[in-house]
């Protein structure tokens, strides 16, 4: 799929931040990161680094889609955002259970492991925008979440080597399930942006370019295997 072009072509809000923000796609799509991990290549501790500190973002993920929910303007982002919630904490805990044993973390390890500062900063973040934002605002600071791995992942599966040492973590963000779940996020993100005033749609894409800026960080930070300098 071209970047350019991601998913079903976007329309209004969500492609204007995806068309604005494209150049940090970009870097996230070409970070060694990702080319170690589609080369099968990537150096296992720095696997770990990412999947530990994946773990313990996706509870303040999923704290922040809670928020979400709450915030909702109708029932039915009432229900698509508690259920989004709830698929996070199962992801988090599939980890402990699938990823985690898969590549030697123990339970110990993970809870003797602190966020490191970038997990920090990102989760802080959502948090944040949750409690503080109005709705849209919310879903925008969510969105790239959502869109960057679904675009990463598609990105990934067409150029991964394999077998791979990471299939597991290929297949399910490239997998059609992740990206009908991303399609209903961009939908609701883009109402909710046509209902709003152009001072919350300025506030809306702040939100979606800070968030694909912590996006690339985060990748960055586990390929540094980066933690607290002091």
């Amino acid at each position: 799929m071209n970047a350019a072009t991601p998913l079903d072509a976007a329309p209004r809000f969500s492609r204007e931040a995806w068309q604005g923000n494209l150049a940090i796609y970009e870097a996230i799509r070409t970070m060694p990161f990702n080319e170690a991990l589609a080369a099968g290549t990537l150096e296992v501790s720095r696997f770990r680094h990412y999947m530990v500190q994946d773990a313990h973002y996706l509870i303040a993920f999923g704290r922040a889609l809670a928020v979400a929910a709450a915030k909702a303007d109708d029932a039915d982002g009432l229900v698509q955002f508690a259920e989004a919630a709830k698929v996070a904490v199962i992801v988090e805990r599939s980890l402990h259970t699938d990823f985690f044993r898969a590549f030697d973390i123990s339970p110990a390890s993970f809870e003797a492991t602190a966020m490191s500062p970038v997990c920090h900063h990102y989760s802080s973040f959502l948090i944040a925008s949750a409690h503080a934002e109005p709705y849209p605002v919310v879903l925008a600071a969510l969105l790239p979440c959502f869109w960057i791995y679904a675009e990463i992942g598609r990105d990934i599966l067409g150029r991964a080597v394999r077998p791979n040492p990471y299939d597991a973590w290929i297949d399910t963000y490239a997998g059609e399930e992740f990206h009908e779940a991303v399609r209903a996020v961009i939908t609701a993100t883009d109402r909710a942006a046509e209902a709003s005033s152009p001072t919350v749609r300025t506030r809306m894409h702040r939100a979606y370019a800070h968030a694909s800026k912590l996006e690339w960080m985060f990748w960055d930070s586990a390929w540094r295997e980066a933690d607290w300098p002091i």
